[in-house]
């Protein structure tokens, strides 16, 4: 007779209630495919009289989800709590201490301490699963630690945040400026009361930097990840975009690169910000929340995947299909290889990234400012591409409080000259392939001139 596995759930939300029902409703195909039965026998969450569309009645309920590692005949510990610390922390910590397998879909937990879990998981004889953890439904994590486990993988670029490619998808094909798109999200779901985690790019960093040790074989680090949000686009940028044949999307990219001047073997260039995608590129046809990542290795060449990055019922079937590998006895490093095989992550010091760059900024309508804006950029050996303005200036107060300088406000804000109605002309241009230090240092001197009469927007731009 088949044995059955018995399973803890922390956390019964949309996702939790969702797992619940999957194995539910597919216990029959489940136990075929698996050679056991698999049985919820205890679960935790804050409210226990919500309806979860599957009876509990013959589930243990426990207040305290530090209880459920303590169970003893339960084998998978399911954490659906969220958050890096306290709770979530706590039990998969205990669980695995305990030689109990952890399936999660917390990116947070994973991004910031999966180093020390993958450890306790090695040391106990424990798996620990997150294939949740990244962009929901779409089964990345499984094929690049697993399906193209023998290739040498040199590229990731992925749209990982649904919330926020809901955002300027929604501005790109209606027009509506950033708060009304970002009400839109927040009224059909997609965006937290608090969304500033998806907004600010943190979010999409959390699962770059697992996907970028999965890829490249390197502990995860998310120091190594440079982020920026999306709140400082504007349909002024959007336009621009469209003039030069690009839309906005959230982009997060980690790739390996020669090493810097000096340097020896590769280096990783991880980032997760607001770039220029060309229009015929395959991720800017992922539309509203979905996720879609295009890997580039050798034997497996250019891969791409794409689906629901979100949602209880596409986030339930990623974990229970890590319930059912361990189910069927799979087993696999949390990142790959053992912990001790994996380096620390070989980042290229920001000083050696090189790139195309997007910059908008608003110059006084007066003679000699945008000389002023060209030679500036001429003196730090930036060459332009194209450069494009509109033909009526406005007379908009100057405003530096959507400043987006690759993470920051460009400059100090004493540098800013008053905020009075200033009639002044959009710009926007598109760099040649520069140094990013060069561009920044550029885009700092420009901030603190008179001519420019709000803080400038500064995007990468991508080839593909």
């Amino acid at each position: 007779m088949p044995q059955t596995i018995r399973i803890a759930i922390a956390g019964l939300g949309t996702v939790g209630g969702a797992v619940l029902r999957q194995l539910h409703a597919k216990a029959e195909t489940i136990a075929l495919r698996c050679g056991h039965a698999l049985e919820v026998v205890a679960v935790s969450a804050r409210d226990r009289t919500r309806d979860r569309g599957v009876s509990l009645d013959d589930i243990a309920w426990h207040a305290d989800a530090l209880e459920l590692a303590d169970i003893t005949d339960t084998a998978i510990i399911v954490e659906l709590i969220g958050g890096h610390e306290g709770t979530a922390r706590a039990l998969v910590e205990k669980a695995l201490q305990a030689g109990k397998h952890v399936v999660t879909a917390n990116k947070a937990l994973c991004a910031h301490h999966g180093v020390q879990l993958a450890a306790t998981a090695e040391a106990n004889h424990a798996q620990l699963r997150f294939e949740a953890a990244i962009a929901g439904g779409v089964p990345v994590v499984k094929t690049v630690r697993e399906a193209l486990a023998g290739n040498r993988i040199r590229e990731i670029r992925g749209i990982l945040n649904g919330t926020c490619n809901h955002i300027l998808t929604t501005m790109t094909q209606s027009r509506r400026s950033y708060a009304e798109a970002l009400a839109e999200a927040q009224r059909l779901g997609y965006a937290e009361a608090d969304p500033s985690l998806d907004l600010s790019g943190v979010d999409a960093a959390h699962k770059l930097a697992l996907l970028s040790s999965l890829a490249f074989g390197h502990r995860p680090c998310l120091d190594a990840v440079r982020v920026a949000g999306i709140q400082a686009i504007t349909q002024e940028d959007i336009g621009f975009a469209r003039e030069f044949g690009y839309e906005i999307r959230l982009l997060a990219v980690a790739k390996q690169m020669r090493g810097g001047e000096g340097a020896s073997g590769e280096r990783i260039e991880q980032w997760a910000r607001p770039a220029l995608v060309p229009r015929d590129s395959l991720l800017t046809h992922v539309q509203g929340a979905r996720n879609g990542i295009s890997l580039r290795g050798d034997f497996g060449g250019n891969l791409f995947l794409a689906g629901d990055g979100a949602g209880g019922e596409a986030t339930a079937s990623a974990v229970v299909a890590d319930i059912m590998d361990i189910a069927c006895g799979r087993r696999i490093h949390p990142f790959g290889a053992p912990l001790a095989a994996l380096p620390q992550c070989p980042s290229l010091p920001e000083t050696d990234s090189h790139g195309r760059f997007y910059l908008r900024l608003h110059a006084a309508d007066r003679p000699g400012s945008m000389a002023a804006v060209t030679r500036e950029l001429a003196q730090a050996e930036i060459s332009i591409e194209r450069i494009m303005q509109t033909a009526t200036p406005t007379q908009e107060p100057a405003s530096h409080d959507s400043a987006c300088h690759e993470g920051g406000a460009g400059g100090a804000e004493g540098n800013f000259p008053p905020s009075t109605k200033t009639a002044h002309l959009p710009v926007a241009l598109l760099t040649h392939e520069t140094r990013e230090s060069a561009m920044r240092q550029a885009v700092d001197a420009l901030t603190a001139k008179r001519d420019i009469v709000a803080a400038p927007l500064l995007l990468r731009v991508e080839t593909r």
